[in-house]
């Protein structure tokens, strides 16, 4: 067995012990490791939709401003590495192993021993540490206030993309409560960007920003112009900058790239140094997976990872700016998302649904969900696997010239990926 796989299969026992939402571990565990995170300068990203995206943008933009930029996020979708990108790069196995074996050695002198996403946060600390890194970009993984990720003492800009429901169960079921849980994120005298739209989120927000003496930014929507949004890219015009192309696609990425220019203007405020140049260059080369990810063209097959109800909204917008047919629909969730509502919010767009169930515990079975869209007078078809959905949707989209759209949980993107490169060659 090698190093790698003796560090996989720690995380793999150590994720047993499931989710604890408490910062005390993963304190301790980044003091034995000389407190990477307070040596670091540090974007921290919170929201319910848009987090990875506006991430792998503002990377891509710090990138071409010519600074060695680290962004870590989560989940991953194929590799524990992916998590972990260096200037825009995945993460190698070297430098994840470096990183890793050091938090385990630490982590095993814990009496209360870290969990696998403390484990893997406080790899991101150090490994952005020990390659240099000039700003690191950290994803919080769910909420803020106890998202291991919310240890950092000065960031130099907490953004809150926007907020909606999403994990009710665990922060609250109206929109004040889950702003509150988001906004503990916000520093005292930090700045903090909010993206979302004005309404009592907005006002929690606000409101503790004016508490922590955090200078508050938020994002004027009113000053975006859409050009031009078609499968092939999206233009668009934003206060001073004009004509910006922007390579990702779904008409929901021109809010978060409003969202990063505004965190651009905020950054040049305080001092960093980021031209025009590479905004523009950044912008119309960042790529980043499974958000309305053009896979294949000949049939079009797209995944998107709409895995809640406002994601979903966006997404049925998007296919109905980018087709003028019914496409497929490939779709999986979890159980404990609003996927009843989906139905309503699907209405008229697909020539047929097949449902499978995703590769997590907490996924909805493929026949429940397939029922639940038959109850609305979809054509819905459960599949045993992402094989046979696929195979099934390939078939139809030749004979009717349709495209494949599959959205829904990101946890399928993985057997997603692995499955259409042995139908479609």
């Amino acid at each position: 067995m090698t190093e790698l796989e003796k560090v996989f299969l720690y995380i793999k026992k150590v994720s047993e012990k499931g989710s604890i939402f408490s910062l005390s571990r993963i304190y301790e565990l980044l003091e034995r490791l000389g407190n990477p995170q307070e040596k670091l300068k540090i974007i921290h990203v919170a929201g319910t939709n848009g987090k990875g995206s506006f991430c792998a943008m503002l990377s891509s933009i710090l990138c071409k401003a010519g600074l060695n930029v680290g962004v870590y996020t989560s989940p991953y979708l194929l590799t524990q590495m992916e998590s972990y990108r260096l200037n825009g790069k995945e993460a190698s196995k070297e430098v994840f192993l470096s990183a890793m074996t050091k938090v385990i050695e630490k982590a095993e002198k814990m009496s209360d021993k870290p969990t696998e996403y403390e484990l893997l946060t406080a790899a991101a600390f150090l490994m952005f540490y020990q390659n240099n890194c000039d700003f690191c970009i950290i994803e919080c993984g769910l909420g803020g206030d106890t998202d291991s990720t919310n240890v950092i003492s000065k960031p130099v800009l907490s953004v809150i993309t926007n907020v909606q429901k999403d994990h009710c169960r665990i922060l609250g079921n109206s929109i004040s409560e889950i702003a509150a849980h988001k906004a503990g994120i916000i520093k005292e005298n930090c700045p903090v960007l909010y993206g979302g739209r004005k309404d009592e989120a907005f006002d929690v927000i606000k409101q503790k920003a004016e508490k922590m003496s955090a200078p508050f930014y938020d994002t004027d929507k009113s000053s975006l112009e859409v050009i031009s949004c078609d499968i092939s890219g999206t233009s668009l015009n934003f206060k001073n900058y004009k004509n910006i192309k922007l390579s990702l696609l779904g008409l929901y990425q021109t809010k978060n790239a409003v969202n990063v220019l505004t965190a651009v203007e905020i950054l040049q405020k305080y001092g960093v140094k980021i031209s025009e140049k590479a905004v523009y260059e950044g912008l119309a080369s960042c790529k980043w997976q499974a958000r309305f990810e053009v896979v294949k063209k000949d049939p079009v097959i797209i995944f998107d990872g709409s895995h809640n109800p406002d994601g979903m909204k966006y997404a049925v917008q998007s296919i109905k700016s980018y087709f003028s047919v019914k496409p497929i629909l490939i779709m999986g969730v979890m159980a404990d998302k609003e996927y009843s509502l989906y139905g309503d919010m699907l209405k008229n767009i697909p020539e047929i649904i097949f449902t499978v169930t995703p590769d997590n515990a907490r996924a909805l079975d493929a026949e429940l969900l397939a029922e639940c869209f038959a109850q609305k007078g979809f054509k819905a078809a459960a599949c045993e696997n992402m094989n046979k959905a696929l195979k099934s949707a390939v078939s139809s989209a030749k004979k009717e010239n349709l495209p494949i759209i599959v959205m829904g949980s990101l946890y399928m993107y993985k057997e997603f990926k692995e499955e259409i490169e042995k139908i479609i060659c």
